[in-house]
């Protein structure tokens, strides 16, 4: 049995601190602009170090952080959404309506999903709320697949066969059976869908097609610092570290999660 990942549980606990709650007590300005604080390495007065126009980083950081994660919270949260109610449809209704839905599906797959996101933003203005929906529309597919292979098992469930022969009102069925027993499936594809998300975001303001100043993620951030990396190491190092964190706590909880149900389906088969 796999343990409870305490210290990746405890890493996002922290990082969601940082970035939320921390910033009412830090004194340091994410937009202030300092000529005679240019590039300066971390210290006691800048704890991370400054960037080109001389803003305290950490502060950025800390505003960065709560774009990078409300966009991977939100994308993350739409797309498993949508991805359980096409999923729950395929298995429920079956026959034509699975059909359908299996070709839209592999019509979405065909295209690399990175450039699928990169197609999509170059006919839109970034902002938080565009690469949310861009990226919540190409991220539901995986999701949609795992649950239609479970709603198949579950619609051939005796239990399930004569609630339908019952005429069993269908909403009641999919959210009283089908949701609880879907739920573990859920949470795993979201905490895997955040931390996609959130490489996304990255990726995208990284080659500077995201978010756009004076908005700021760790995507941007990353930008910023690329140009200059050979003299300031820490504008680029600090936001890819915390995007390293986010990621690797989260991935370590979504295999806990998927070991946990497969612990349960085999307790259940026994």
């Amino acid at each position: 049995m796999k343990r409870f990942p305490f210290l990746s549980t405890t890493l996002l606990v922290l990082i969601f601190f940082f970035c939320f709650a921390l910033p009412s007590f830090y004194t340091g300005s994410a937009y202030e602009l300092s000529p005679n604080a240019i590039l300066l390495p971390p210290s006691f007065e800048h704890l991370l170090g400054t960037d080109r126009l001389g803003r305290d980083l950490l502060a950025r950081l800390m505003v960065g952080g709560q774009v990078s994660l409300m966009i991977g919270i939100l994308s993350a949260l739409i797309s498993s959404i949508v991805g359980l109610m096409i999923g729950i449809s395929a298995g429920f209704f079956q026959k034509s309506v699975d059909k359908l839905i299996i070709v839209v599906i592999d019509l979405f797959l065909t295209f690399p999903t990175f450039f699928l996101l990169l197609a999509l933003i170059s006919y839109m203005n970034a902002s938080v709320w565009v690469l949310v929906f861009i990226i919540s529309i190409t991220g539901w597919m995986g999701m949609a697949r795992m649950i239609r292979s479970e709603s198949f098992a579950i619609s051939n469930a005796p239990f399930i066969k004569i609630l339908k022969l019952s005429n069993v009102n269908t909403f009641k069925i999919i959210f009283k059976y089908f949701a609880p027993l879907l739920a573990p499936i859920f949470f795993i594809s979201f905490t895997f869908g955040v931390s996609g998300a959130i490489l996304a975001e990255s990726g995208l303001s990284f080659l500077g097609i995201g978010i756009t100043p004076p908005q700021m993620s760790w995507g941007v951030i990353i930008s910023e610092g690329k140009e200059v990396i050979d003299i300031a190491w820490w504008l680029s190092f600090f936001p890819g570290f915390l995007i390293f964190l986010v990621t690797f706590s989260l991935i370590n909880l979504s295999d806990y999660l998927q070991s946990k149900s497969n612990e349960k389906d085999v307790l259940n088969d026994v």
